[in-house]
């Protein structure tokens, strides 16, 4: 059974740091990429960023450009997303996900497998 669970997340305030880890079992962790969403409140799923499945191509949307690092241990299955200088519009609850492509996308339709999600509230 293949499971991906997200730790990290909690209250920051503006300008702070978070650091969120991806722990992923059941499935071979390096064919897949990987990904980070997030969902506000009565927004859409939106894609963060995404790695490749050896962790050489990374890709981010222009929200966490400069801002946020995602980066993967193929060796402790886990992924993770070191987001800086946090605004209080990063709050929302993230997501990680698996996709079988070689890079990942920024399409949620294409992961194959998602975690449960972590909040992360940002408070000006």
């Amino acid at each position: 059974q293949v499971q991906l669970v997200e730790s990290g997340g909690g209250l920051v305030q503006a300008g702070g740091s978070l650091r969120l880890s991806c722990a992923a079992s059941g499935l071979t962790f390096s064919a897949y990429a990987m990904g980070w969403f997030r969902q506000a409140p009565g927004k859409e799923r939106e894609a963060v960023a995404c790695i490749s499945r050896g962790g050489g191509t990374e890709y981010y949307v222009d929200s966490g450009k400069g801002r946020f690092t995602i980066s993967r241990d193929n060796a402790k299955n886990t992924a993770y997303l070191q987001m800086n200088s946090l605004k209080p519009e990063d709050t929302a609850v993230y997501y990680c996900a698996a996709d079988r492509s070689l890079t990942g996308s920024y399409f949620p339709r294409t992961y194959a497998y998602w975690g449960q999600g972590t909040q992360v509230t940002v408070s000006s």
